[in-house]
């Protein structure tokens, strides 16, 4: 049985994100395991089952970006504010062919805060996204 067959493509890796944490991944295609919500179930992270679908647009825009100091290089976190803060952890595969959505939660405000304070997170807007080309006022 291939691997990818259980794997769906969820967006790309955008440069950009290295640039803000000034990391070093690879831009590869990124990709969710069809088992990612029993997994949830598992973890009990319920609330964060109704954005399964949002993968891709946390993954284009998100509202912050950051690193597990522990695995530099290897992961990136992506949070995105709706009703209820979602992050999702992005990983590089062991044999570094494809990034894959690792875990996905809520995660409360005061961690964000938390985050951001310490350098953890940083912001990562539309406007970083783009270049600031929307700039006039």
């Amino acid at each position: 049985m291939g691997e990818k067959e259980e794997l769906l493509k969820v967006g790309e890796y955008n440069p950009k994100f290295n640039e803000v944490l000034g990391i070093k991944i690879e831009e590869l295609e990124i990709y969710r395991s069809k088992g990612l919500p029993s997994h949830m179930v598992k973890r009990k992270h319920f609330k964060c089952l109704k954005y399964i679908d949002y993968i891709p647009d946390i993954i284009l825009e998100p509202d912050y970006i950051g690193v597990n100091p522990n695995e530099q290089d290897t992961s990136i976190e992506l949070v995105k504010r709706y009703s209820d803060n979602v992050m999702i952890g992005i990983k590089l595969d062991t044999d570094g062919k494809y990034l894959y959505v690792s875990t996905m939660h809520d995660i409360q405000e005061s961690k964000i805060s938390r985050r951001l304070h310490s350098g953890r997170l940083k912001e990562f807007s539309s406007k970083v996204q783009k270049d600031n080309t929307n700039d006039i006022v």
